[in-house]
């Protein structure tokens, strides 16, 4: 693979900011830490600007080529937030929290960023200007919402914003795309019961929320099964259900939560909207109210057609296995925001036969930081090529 020699040169230390980081993990917003370790190196390396406290914990350096006459600036963004989970594979690396740990590869992404800010700030043979965003809670916590919000892009001039996720199951050195939509739009949902309790020998005397409850779980499956056109894609997770605490009495209320995904607008206000008539009159029939708390988070990461080629084509600089046609999936990601709000375009990087992703045996493959690196530098080369 084209890997540029300077980067090659340096794969070592980042490998050591990178298992640096996965020993000392931090969960949504507090990354206070890692962000610092950031900074500390933006500075070393000499970069034009430093920001901290970005999305309240976010970093953002700003890099000016040898020319800035397209007065262009393109965004690179990597996530720095690990999951709570506890690791259970020893390795000198080893998460020294209990309880958290890189289960995504938070790690590697953060580390990738850092080595192409030191190349970057080295040579600076581009016309324009690089942002390196690095970003907090990603897992769940909606961080790119939250820089988006303080008006990032604007402040920082972005033209362009970019993002990379390494992949398990995809050979390694390969980056997979596609355009439009290419992760789901990730929503949360609690629906809340309310029955008549009473004791569990007698229950013609109550209207029990546990049936309820479960004839509910049944019935929302028919709304992907039987609402949603066949060709979309929708799923509906009930994943906790909670009620009662004894075994002889039937609980006055429940509560069943979960996750709703979808890959277009239009079914996603199918999903809210057929969710709630489903929930209210399910337990209507059994003399019950339900309300459901539907929670629109991360909306669909849809890639720019233009901008989704044009990362194709940086990706063949370094790499000749470049799928094209990636498959859609259902998990989520909040560089959607980004995406939102600036055209540009998020790519896969195959990490290889490993464990997946949220698994407490997973680990970041230090392998392919060197294409992951030089794919930014060819990025920013690229887009703002030197007069």
């Amino acid at each position: 693979m084209p890997i540029i020699n300077r980067i090659s040169g340096f794969h070592d230390d980042i490998t050591k900011w990178r298992r640096d980081i996965h020993a000392h993990p931090e969960l949504q917003f507090d990354v206070h830490r890692t962000a610092a370790l950031v900074a500390e190196k933006l500075k070393e390396f000499g970069v034009d600007e430093i920001a901290t406290g970005i999305g309240r914990t976010g970093v953002v350096g700003v890099i000016k080529g040898r020319q800035t006459a397209s007065g262009k600036a393109i965004g690179l963004r990597a996530d720095m937030d690990a999951l709570p989970i506890q690791e259970i594979v020893e390795r000198p690396h080893m998460s020294r929290t209990p309880g958290v740990m890189h289960a995504c590869g938070h790690d590697g992404h953060t580390a990738m960023l850092l080595g192409a800010a030191r190349y970057l700030a080295e040579t600076r043979n581009f016309d324009g200007t690089a942002v390196v965003i690095f970003q907090p809670a990603e897992e769940g916590g909606g961080g790119g919402r939250e820089m988006v919000n303080e008006g990032m892009m604007d402040r920082f001039a972005i033209d362009e914003v970019y993002g990379m996720h390494n992949a398990p199951g995809i050979p390694v050195g390969q980056f997979s795309i596609r355009s439009g939509p290419m992760m789901a739009a990730a929503d949360m949902f609690i629906i809340d019961i309310e029955g008549k309790g009473g004791h569990a020998a007698r229950p013609q005397r109550v209207i029990d929320t546990t049936l309820v409850g479960a004839h509910i779980m049944t019935a929302l499956q028919s709304v992907v099964a039987r609402n949603v056109d066949p060709i979309e894609a929708a799923v509906i997770s009930v994943t906790t259900f909670k009620a009662g605490d004894a075994f002889n009495v039937i609980p006055q209320t429940a509560r069943l939560t979960g996750t709703a995904r979808t890959l277009s607008p239009e079914v996603r206000d199918l999903l809210e909207n057929r969710m709630r008539e489903v929930v209210e009159h399910t337990a209507a029939a059994f003399g019950a109210k339900a309300t459901l708390d539907y929670q629109r988070h991360y909306p669909v990461l849809s890639n720019n057609a233009e901008k989704a080629e044009f990362a194709g084509s940086v990706a063949r600089l370094v790499s000749d296995k470049v799928d094209m046609n990636t498959p859609q999936v259902m998990g989520g990601e909040d560089f959607s925001f980004m995406l939102d709000a600036r055209p540009g375009a998020f790519i896969y990087l195959g990490q290889g036969d490993t464990q997946y992703l949220h698994h407490p045996e997973y680990d970041f493959n230090d392998d392919i930081i060197p294409i992951g690196v030089s794919y930014w530098a060819k990025l920013v080369e690229t887009a703002l090529p030197a007069l």
